[in-house]
């Protein structure tokens, strides 16, 4: 396949979730490879970073990178040296204290973020600052940070992402 999603999971989460489990099943549909990388050796955002970038990512035409919470910071991050067609972002943990960085360049200007009101990890204002400093949408829904509740609206979003991506 010439086209690829990376999935990048969360700090306490495991690369084949609920919300991995429903991206990959939108990704196939649309011809998309995906791959999830296992980040549970450590919890450090930078280090993700660095196993992100150690990816072979060469062949692919169309690369869309995606994370929820540190995963999408991880994939923010990284974003800058691959220089993907995309970000799709879920409760992003941006301009937290223990995270090395504050300032993002993405590499792209084909950004989706999906947040919850109702998320006690993330703040809310957060997102919105990320989106607005990018340009990017920005989706801020009733949902906690997991996003469990809304799992069916991202999907549909992320369906339109890639779909538009290779038009």
């Amino acid at each position: 396949m010439k086209n690829l999603v990376v999935y990048n999971h969360g700090k306490d989460s495991i690369p084949w979730g609920e919300k991995a489990l429903a991206l990959a099943e939108v990704a196939k549909g649309r011809g998309f490879a995906f791959v999830s990388p296992d980040y549970q050796a450590s919890n450090d955002p930078d280090w993700r970073v660095e196993q992100l970038l150690a990816l072979d990512l060469r062949g692919y035409e169309r690369i869309m990178l995606a994370g929820s919470s540190m995963g999408a910071y991880v994939a923010t991050v990284a974003a800058e040296t691959i220089k993907p067609q995309g970000l799709f972002l879920i409760a992003p943990a941006f301009y937290l204290p223990g995270y090395a960085r504050d300032r993002f360049a993405p590499g792209t200007e084909n950004i989706e973020v999906f947040h919850g009101w109702q998320d006690d990890v993330v703040p809310p204002e957060n997102a919105w600052r990320f989106c607005r400093e990018h340009r990017a949408r920005l989706h801020m829904l009733d949902a906690d940070h997991r996003l469990l509740s809304i799992l069916s609206q991202m999907a549909a979003a992320f369906d339109r992402l890639l779909r538009d991506l290779t038009r």
